[in-house]
């Protein structure tokens, strides 16, 4: 799945069920940066350790009740060794307690359309009707990766420590040193679930996400991953044709006090096709017929599509960069007035 657009260009069974494992934790690591980007949050902020947090089996850095960690370091702990304990004691602290940091997290879900989704549980352990898909997977990871770039921090790092060197941490990620654009994500494995994974890459400006589920090994979901992001990257391509508020034309209008309006761009332009068929795009500018005054700033006036083979593949609203009154004999006036009292200073 592209990280921009979100085309999926390749999928088996995307929409099927199955237990996600720790690729849970890509949810409650989103709403933890979703936390610190609204402020409730900083890097530095202490999170305590409870008696449930400490208890925890599975992957873990044997958090202690006494122990306290700061954002920062719960962040490293989670993405590079997929803690558990410390995956609780973030979700208590943001949710006050994990039930209810779970309904936040399914509520998360519905916002991002994961229909196929329903969390139980923060950190993946098996429970019943605990569940996702590997569609599902890849809109959380791309919101993850989009919204809050600055994850990649944690994500890329392939050895680290906590505790002044005193707990080493290797990322369970291996693409992390062997894939070049590796960018993270998740991966997940359970004696039900079996061996899953969230892979992110990008090359040229151009990201991808492979999602594999229910893996039979672990190398088996890394070679998989590999498998999807090297079919996109060698296919695909991925081409900007403008930036949000690029000038495209400049317009006539009538009855307006001035005689014509810059046209921009509303959002970027962009194709994402495979790579043989690049050269074969078109740009269609249409712009509105007889545009009269007034105008407002951000208005549509037009729109430019790109078109493949006699086929849209995208369309960008063209709007006005700025306000156009209209004319009349008052404002006309005062115009003319204005203009001549600056050209007496």
């Amino acid at each position: 799945m592209n990280k921009i657009v979100g085309q999926v260009l390749y999928e088996h069974n995307a929409h099927q069920q199955l237990r996600p494992a720790s690729v849970t934790k890509i949810m409650t690591i989103l709403l933890t940066m979703e936390a610190l980007d609204e402020g409730r949050i900083s890097l530095d902020t202490k999170i305590p350790c409870s008696e449930e947090a400490s208890s925890m089996g599975g992957s873990q850095i044997w958090l202690d009740t006494t122990e306290t960690l700061t954002v920062h370091e719960m962040l490293k702990a989670i993405c590079v060794v997929s803690a558990n304990d410390c995956t609780v004691a973030m979700a208590e602290f943001l949710g006050g307690s994990t039930n209810s940091f779970v309904d936040m997290m399914n509520a998360k879900a519905k916002e991002l359309g994961m229909n196929d989704t329903c969390f139980k549980n923060c950190h993946g352990l098996d429970e019943d009707g605990h569940v996702t898909s590997s569609y599902d997977i890849a809109l959380m990871s791309r919101e993850l990766l989009l919204k809050h770039p600055t994850i990649k921090n944690y994500t890329t790092i392939y050895m680290d420590s906590l505790r002044d060197g005193k707990s080493e941490l290797v990322n369970t990620n291996k693409l992390v040193r062997n894939y070049s654009g590796c960018t993270g994500l998740k991966t997940g494995s359970t004696s039900l679930a079996l061996f899953n994974l969230s892979a992110s890459a990008t090359r040229d400006n151009f990201s991808l996400i492979a999602v594999i589920m229910k893996g039979p090994t672990s190398q088996k979901r890394f070679t998989e991953a590999q498998k999807l992001l090297d079919y996109g990257f060698n296919n695909y391509t991925y081409k900007d044709f403008g930036t949000k508020g690029d000038v495209v034309q400049t317009i006539h209008v009538n009855k307006g006090l001035s005689s014509e309006v810059e046209v921009c761009l509303e959002k970027s332009s962009y194709a994402l096709l495979k790579k043989e068929k690049l050269t074969q795009i078109n740009q269609e500018i249409i712009l509105q017929d007889n545009i009269k005054a007034p105008i407002s700033a951000g208005q549509k006036l037009g729109e430019v599509r790109l078109i493949s083979n006699g086929e849209v593949i995208n369309t960008i609203n063209l709007v006005a960069k700025n306000d156009v009154k209209c004319f009349s004999f008052w404002n006309m006036t005062t115009h003319i007035l204005s203009k001549w009292f600056n050209l007496l200073r």
